[in-house]
């Protein structure tokens, strides 16, 4: 008897938030706003524009030059800011070069760090899609990015967690502690 009626109540909750799971009914407005979810909110916010062009290389000579002679530095800082040091500037440079000395497409894989940028920033897809930009100018795309992470306020040397250290600021104490000099036992 006992059993049966655990049962039925469990049957009857179960029923129940199976309706309200599927209901057609719409969330309530937040504040003044309604709430935007998915691709409601993703088509409602206009796309920005890169903060520099797509061959303004040599507006940061420094850069420039790294890039030429060596993609995978420059690659791994912007990897390690896209990815909110999810993976450290080292090991995306390693994997880079890797890719690169086995098949030649490292182009392939910073390609999809410029997707996730645009996406994070909002940033238009110019001035063509993102695989031919890399592609055909990948030391220009690489510079670009770096640019663009520079203009959204990171210092690119300092990496993810420099860069969070700085603006957490006072809140951290960075200083190790100080030992005296003659310690006795």
């Amino acid at each position: 008897m006992f059993r049966n009626q655990t049962t039925q109540n469990t049957n009857t909750i179960f029923k129940t938030n199976l309706n309200m799971q599927y209901s057609d009914a719409k969330p309530p407005p937040y504040g003044n706003r309604p709430i935007a979810t998915g691709t409601q909110y993703a088509t409602s916010q206009a796309l920005v524009p890169w903060s520099t062009g797509l061959f303004d290389c040599c507006s940061d000579g420094r850069n420039c030059c790294v890039t030429c002679c060596c993609p995978c530095v420059t690659f791994g800082q912007i990897a390690e800011i896209v990815d909110e040091g999810a993976m450290s500037g080292t090991t995306s440079a390693t994997i880079y070069t890797l890719i690169n000395a086995t098949t030649g497409h490292a182009c392939m894989y910073s390609c999809l760090y410029r997707q996730k940028m645009r996406s994070k920033y909002r940033l238009q897809e110019s001035p063509c899609s993102d695989w031919i930009v890399h592609c055909c100018c990948e030391s220009c795309a690489l510079c670009q990015e770096y640019r663009q992470l520079q203009h959204q306020g990171y210092n690119m040397v300092m990496g993810w967690q420099g860069n969070l250290q700085r603006n957490l600021g006072s809140d951290m104490n960075l200083t190790p502690p100080t030992m005296q000099p003659n310690m006795k036992r």
